[in-house]
């Protein structure tokens, strides 16, 4: 296994996880922050934009995992590269969309409709 391949799935685990909230928003007809708003990554895209976005995430994202070396979901050092993507931009995307999106609050400043 070359060295890159697992940078490769790395980035794939990042890409996968990213298309998750801009597919999901734009197939929901929600706007969401995108790239290409203004200001990027703060400002609301529409949902065609989200779903595209998201889309070509995904799309990276399987050709990163899957055409890039041979992914193996029995090689733990190749689930760990993927896995590693996943929990650093879930948890960096968690961040910077909680400050938007008020997942960033402590549990009893919160309102509960």
């Amino acid at each position: 296994m070359v060295w890159f391949h697992y940078v490769s799935y790395f980035f794939a685990g990042a890409l996968l996880t990213n298309a998750i909230p801009h597919f999901v928003s734009g197939v929901m007809g929600r706007p969401f922050q995108s790239p290409f708003a203004k200001p990027p990554g703060q400002g609301l895209s529409s949902s065609t934009l989200n779903v595209l976005w998201g889309f070509l995430n995904l799309a990276i994202g399987y050709v990163l995992l899957c055409r890039v070396g041979n992914f193996d979901l029995h090689a733990t050092t190749q689930v760990i590269a993927a896995g590693l993507g996943i929990l650093l931009t879930g948890v960096l995307s968690a961040h910077s969309f909680g400050r938007f999106n008020g997942g960033n609050l402590p549990a009893d400043t919160r309102t509960i409709p």
